[in-house]
């Protein structure tokens, strides 16, 4: 096999790939001998047909089928030969199939670069530190409480707080519009739900005011037919209720699974669970300056063909997040709209890789175990959900990524010049 390889310019390689026709011959007599004994045709006897009669009834399909597994095995063999790393699949076109004559053909395709990921020693990069305070538990206590809260009406005046029953109507310029209007919605001031002026607009109201309330809709309104626009509400508050808040007791502690009821417990409880969600999101932010960093030190020239898969990737994920067949209108959604993601995923991917290949970088077992037993805690039974993804390696080894990178992220803070930003809970988590 004689194997000549040209760069085209950027990642494009044209390989002219030329396969002896003995290798081609020898394929096709010798599938042939093996069909003649198991053929049927009229006027022989099994086992007894003559090569002849097997070659002209069957050598032109067996031969196509030769050609097609020689050229698909000779392309994965000369890759391989001259050592080059395809991204997806290549075109092939064929110059010479003609019997007789060997076959050439040139497979046209893409490479995977392998980047040369510049230093990061000494690069500047911020890390965002925060910790679960006491009044960050005694917050969160009070918005569990708040989410078990018992309504009763009441005749005074609405304040802060306070849940209103209204009715309303909105038009604009005199005209109404889609969803302009609402009857019994329950309305909790300063839950901030309504658009800007709407609740603070209630304030004061007792069941049974009619009240005018001319506001405007947000520029960035979703609707964008309205956005923008004056509006003009006419409101009657049909009742109004105060919040009744649950005892911090012990039958409180009972309700989130605290079995002694203990206070204490729920506390313990609640501070854990916030810490988990915080040094998750911690994680992911910092982890989102990482990668930013590394795209910022590094541009890379990225195979077409790999953007066109991950994006295609990515939009199989949102249709199955959509619940979307595949023959609805969700395989209508053009995967162009998530190229900028693919590049930005396909960048990172082969950043990440040449430094995990040029530093040695690894996962330990015990690392793994850590980061599995870590997603088990969340679970009623973690020793099952631990067991779950040992007994599959694919399951584990996606597993394995998610730590292999984390490791990644960790070796750059490690690396690289690091201004710690210390942030609240509230903070961190968008709440502040």
């Amino acid at each position: 096999m004689q194997v000549s390889v040209e760069a085209t310019g950027g990642l494009e390689r044209r390989m002219t790939v030329e396969i002896p026709e003995e290798r081609i011959t020898n394929e096709v007599s010798s599938r042939l001998q093996r069909l003649s004994k198991s053929v049927r045709i009229k006027g022989f006897r099994p086992g007894k047909v003559p090569m002849k009669v097997v070659a002209q009834q069957y050598g032109r399909q067996v031969r196509e089928e030769v050609l097609g597994e020689v050229i698909q095995n000779s392309y994965f063999e000369a890759v391989s030969q001259e050592k080059l790393n395809p991204a997806g699949m290549p075109k092939i076109e064929p110059e010479t199939i003609e019997d007789g004559k060997a076959l050439r053909y040139v497979a046209i395709f893409e490479v995977v670069p392998e980047p040369e990921v510049a230093d990061v020693s000494g690069a500047k990069l911020e890390r965002e530190v925060a910790e679960v305070s006491d009044a960050d538990v005694d917050k969160m206590l009070e918005n569990l409480r708040t989410q078990r809260a018992e309504w009763k009406e009441v005749e005074r005046a609405a304040d802060k707080g306070d849940r209103l029953n209204v009715t309303f109507k909105g038009t604009i310029d005199g005209e109404e519009f889609a969803g302009n209007s609402g009857e019994n919605v329950p309305i909790t001031l300063g839950a901030g739900r309504m658009i800007e002026g709407f609740e603070d607009g209630l304030a004061g109201a007792k069941a049974g005011d009619e009240l005018t309330l001319d506001l405007k809709f947000p520029d960035d309104y979703p609707h964008k037919e309205v956005a923008g626009k004056p509006v003009q509400f006419q409101v009657t508050v049909n009742q109004v209720e105060e919040p009744h808040l649950p005892e911090l007791n012990e039958e409180f502690a009972k309700e989130f699974g605290i079995g002694d009821g203990s206070l204490e417990s729920l506390r313990q409880e609640v501070r854990d669970n916030m810490a988990r969600e915080l040094k998750q999101v911690l994680g992911g932010k910092n982890k989102q300056r990482v990668m930013d960093l590394l795209l910022e030190m590094n541009k890379i020239v990225l195979p077409k063909a790999l953007i066109e898969q991950e994006a295609e990737n990515l939009k199989q994920q949102m249709m199955q997040q959509m619940y979307t067949p595949r023959d609805k209108a969700g395989a209508d959604l053009d995967a162009s709209l998530f190229h900028g993601q693919a590049e930005r995923r396909v960048a990172l991917g082969l950043i990440l890789a040449e430094l995990v290949k040029q530093h040695e970088l690894k996962v330990s077992d015990e690392a793994l175990r850590a980061k599995v037993e870590e997603i088990a805690s969340t679970y009623e039974n973690p020793q099952q959900v631990i067991d779950w993804h040992y007994a599959d390696t694919q399951r584990l080894s996606q597993i394995h990524g998610l730590v292999l990178e984390d490791t990644v992220v960790e070796w750059i803070y490690s690396q690289a010049d690091v201004a710690e930003k210390s942030s609240s809970f509230d903070e961190v988590m968008g709440r502040g």
